[in-house]
Formats: C-alpha cells, structure tokens, sequence
C-alpha cells in the first residue's frame, strides 16, 4: 500500500506541474503569430538605447559553443569572455576557454588580436569607430569579437533587421534575478534573449540558433555582470607585446588559433 500510496503522489505532483505551466504559459502550446509583437520590439529597443547611452561599461560572462558531431551528437565548449568598451572608439575583449584564447584590443586607431597560449599577436589600422571596426574585422578579417551582436550602438535595429517574427515569452528569471524573455525567428538563425527589468534594462542572457546547419547547434551567452559606470582610461585598450611574442599576419594567426590543442 506504501508503495502505491507513493507512486499515486508522484503521478499527482507531476499532473499538478504540468497544468500549473500550462496555466502560466498557455502560448508555448500553440503557433505563434507571424510578424514582430509590438511589446517584444519595444523591450529590445528600450535596452539597445539604454546600453548605447552609456560611455562606458564592462561585462564578464560565459558563452557556449555547442557544435554537432557527424553521428548527430552534440558537444559543447565553456568560454569564459571579459568585456570593456569605452564610445565610440575603444573595446576589449578576452575569451578564454577550450577552443580558443584570445585578446580583442582596439584602440581607435588599430585592430589587435593577441593569442596567449602562442604568445602570437597580429595588428591593423582599424575603422574610427566601434561599429566600423566590428563590421570590418567579421567581413574582412574574418573575426567576431565576443557577443558583438550587443555591442553596436544600433543593436536592435541590425537584430530586428534579420527577424521575421518576435513575441514576449513572459517573466523568467536568470541567475536570480527576474527578467523578461523575448524569442525571435530569421530565415537562418533562430534567436532568443533575456533582458533584465526595471530602470537598467541589460541584456542577461542571448541564445542563437543555427537553423542551417545541421543539427541545429546553439551558442549562448550568459552574461554574470555588468558595470555601467566604470573608470576606465586609455591604458585598458593599448596592446603592449609581452616578452618573446610574435608579430604575424591576421590570417596566419587565426589558422594558428584553428588548430587542434
């Protein structure tokens, strides 16, 4: 009898569970609407504007590359990415895990990439600008900067640009603090993103979806920490080579950073 009595609650717990989600996430069920929901569209370029008026800011967040093996299987890989931009023509990132390890600089006028494991670094004269020089190192120098989707001063309008649809998922919450949820779908990349509420609407957490590849892999930011208001000084963005680096080509650097450890 102890044995049926408990099995029953388990049955009734989980009966319970599922109709509590249901009740609060009746959306989830059915197809959503076509076209971009107003309140989803609003949500994302209220925290475009606001990360874009700030001179300043630092972040430190985790990304996840998850890639499909030939047999369908799915492997990820942690990176561990710190972040400082300084508007309109200064940014720096490190990104840190186990396909790569590498340091973005850019200091206004020149575009370094630096790989420690290597000691290997290579340079270029670079854009005026953040947005430039973002665009310039995807589509000339093959590189993205860590989460650089949210770093353009135009955020929303170059992610809402590549969206057919959008829709508020509804209230979450993401490393203990409450959020909202917003889904959006584009013709090769599905894309989702958490931004936190109240006065400092940040983004907290960005999943892609890669639709045309197969399997469907993802990539996700979780961003820990954001400080809006630091002090940061010309220094933080000045690329000085460590003893013993070497100087390279952009190409031949990212082969090298391609490479099996």
């Amino acid at each position: 009898m102890n044995v049926v009595y408990g099995f029953t609650r388990r049955i009734v717990s989980v009966v319970a569970l599922v109709t509590l989600v249901s009740v609060a996430w009746p959306q989830l069920g059915h197809a959503q609407p076509a076209g971009i929901d107003p309140q989803a569209e609003k949500l994302l370029r209220r925290m475009s504007d606001y990360l874009a008026s700030r001179q300043q800011f630092t972040a430190k967040a985790e990304s996840t590359l998850e890639v499909v093996l030939t047999s369908g299987q799915k492997i990820q890989f942690d990176s561990p990415a710190t972040l400082m931009v300084s508007r309109p023509n200064k940014l720096r990132a490190h990104r840190k895990g186990d396909i790569v390890n590498q340091e973005f600089f850019y200091d206004g006028k020149t575009l370094t990439l630096f790989s420690p494991r290597e000691n290997l670094y290579a340079t270029t004269a670079a854009p005026p600008t953040i947005d430039e020089t973002l665009d310039f190192a995807r589509e000339k120098l093959d590189i993205i900067a860590p989460s650089s989707e949210l770093r353009y001063k135009n955020a929303a309008e170059r992610m809402l640009k590549e969206s057919s649809s959008g829709f508020v998922v509804g209230p979450s919450v993401v490393g203990g603090v409450k959020r909202t949820h917003l889904a959006f779908r584009g013709s090769e990349v599905d894309w989702q993103i958490w931004i936190e509420d109240g006065d400092k609407p940040l983004p907290r957490k960005f999943i892609l979806t890669s639709k045309k590849v197969t399997g469907e892999p993802e990539f996700t930011v979780l961003i820990r920490s954001w400080d809006v208001t630091p002090k940061l000084t010309d220094k933080e963005f000045t690329f000085t080579p460590p003893k013993g680096a070497k100087k390279i080509e952009f190409l031949q650097l990212t082969a090298e950073a391609a490479k099996p450890k």
